[in-house]
């Protein structure tokens, strides 16, 4: 079977499940309810910043090792939607998390963020402390977020749809593990 080396499947997994406790955790942390919020927006910082480490990584991996083929029984507007989709992907890795780091470094409260409790994060330079320059930055993290979500659902659907419809190997070259026998429906 043709799959991507362990390297891109461990960062691939890694990463997104930070993504899907970032998404969590921004959606709890807006939430007056919440106790602790304080901590979860410091849990959120820390995941986004590791997110960006390793998303860089990863970039740097994957332009100096070549995927896994796909299928070539697989249309040219699968394919061309896959490679937008990854695409739009590693932007959103890359850039979601400057966004935040950018919109924290505009807040005119002095709140600092301190990765993992260890660590400070210095603001980002040539930011302004501006309520309104805030704003901007959390209305573009907010909509990233929703893009994000988005690109998620048409990514795992895609998955499945290849791995129970198409009945090809794109989702087993990311989950080595997965049974190499399909996996059989009762109809």
């Amino acid at each position: 079977m043709n799959r991507y080396t362990t390297v891109a499947i461990v960062l691939h997994w890694a990463i997104a499940l930070m993504i899907i406790g970032l998404i969590l955790f921004g959606l709890l942390m807006t939430q007056e309810w919440v106790p602790n919020r304080f901590a979860i927006y410091q849990w959120h910082k820390s995941i986004g910043i590791t997110v960006l480490i390793l998303s860089a990584l990863r970039l740097m991996w994957r332009l100096t090792h070549r995927p896994p083929a796909l299928p070539a029984s697989m249309p040219l507007w699968q394919r061309n939607a896959s490679h937008a989709t990854h695409g739009l992907f590693y932007a959103l890795m890359i850039v979601m998390p400057l966004l935040g780091w950018a919109m924290v470094s505009a807040s005119e409260l002095p709140i600092p963020t301190v990765l993992y409790g260890l660590v400070g994060l210095p603001d980002m330079p040539g930011v302004p402390e501006s309520e309104a320059v805030e704003g901007r930055f959390r209305l573009l993290h907010e909509i990233g977020a929703k893009l994000f979500i988005a690109l998620i659902v048409l990514h795992v659907g895609a998955a499945l749809k290849h791995h129970f419809k198409d009945k090809d190997d794109v989702l087993r070259r990311m989950i080595p593990w997965l049974n190499k026998h399909r996996l059989k429906t009762k109809v």
